[in-house]
């Protein structure tokens, strides 16, 4: 499997059976015309202003709809309460963050540099790189995990992102069969309870707990690799 077919697994965000926008998230009803996905675009932008500023507790539709500029009820035409605006903030960033993984993935495989721990690595800073371009997401998805509706939204795409990531190892042949999906569910679950950790008190997060999570991972996961996949699956 090349490049191109690698970015189909990391950004595989959206829900085909819903037709729900992975740019989007939890939208309730998904614009079609510019002008409506426009206003729905500063809705979410306004929210992401606000939960950086005031912290995801404090958030409120009535205060986002205001930093839009749009009446409240404009914004109860897409969005259910907060909670909805909430996860579709979460959307955005995750397929940006998917998006990040797939290309960085795909990089490493041109360089023909592929080995588990270059994987487990690549992944991980590319999570750190979408961290650092969007305060907000760290806001809600790292430590906005009280919330019932966000925490359920993270296990979801953990689920899909260690299902990709299995996917990626496998058909490269850098791990063995035996690396189950529950198994590389856990490695993922681990990595993002590192990054809750290291995003706890810092904004720009603990670069020592990211690498003892990086370390902790690929020694697991190394547990399951093949010779290649050891030492690398070299050109």
């Amino acid at each position: 499997m090349g490049a191109g077919r690698a970015r189909e697994h990391p950004g595989e965000t959206g829900d085909a059976a819903s037709g729900m926008d992975p740019a989007l998230g939890a939208v309730r009803r998904v614009p079609t015309q510019a002008r409506s996905r426009q206003r729905v675009e500063a809705i979410l932008d306004a929210a992401e202003a606000l939960v950086v500023q005031q912290g995801v507790e404090s958030l409120t539709t009535r205060a986002i709809a205001e930093h839009a500029g749009v009446p409240v009820a404009s914004l109860y035409q897409y969005f259910g309460d907060k909670e909805a605006v909430l996860l579709a903030l979460a959307g955005r960033d995750t397929a940006e963050m998917d998006d990040q993984v797939a290309t960085d993935l795909a990089a490493l495989e041109e360089l023909g540099e592929l080995s588990v721990a270059a994987v487990v690595r690549t992944a991980m800073e590319a999570f750190v790189a979408v961290y650092r371009r969007r305060p907000a997401f760290v806001e809600i998805y790292l430590r906005g995990r009280g919330n019932a509706a966000v925490a359920r939204f993270g296990r979801a795409h953990n689920i899909r992102i260690a299902e990709a990531l299995r996917d990626f190892a496998l058909e490269r042949g850098l791990c063995r069969d035996d690396l189950s999906p529950a198994a590389a569910e856990l490695a993922v679950e681990v990595g993002d309870r590192v990054f809750q950790l290291a995003y706890e008190h810092d904004a720009e997060g603990d670069p020592t707990l990211v690498e003892e999570g990086v370390l902790m991972m690929t020694a697991y996961l190394e547990r399951y690799a093949t010779a290649a996949g050891l030492e690398g699956l070299r050109r």
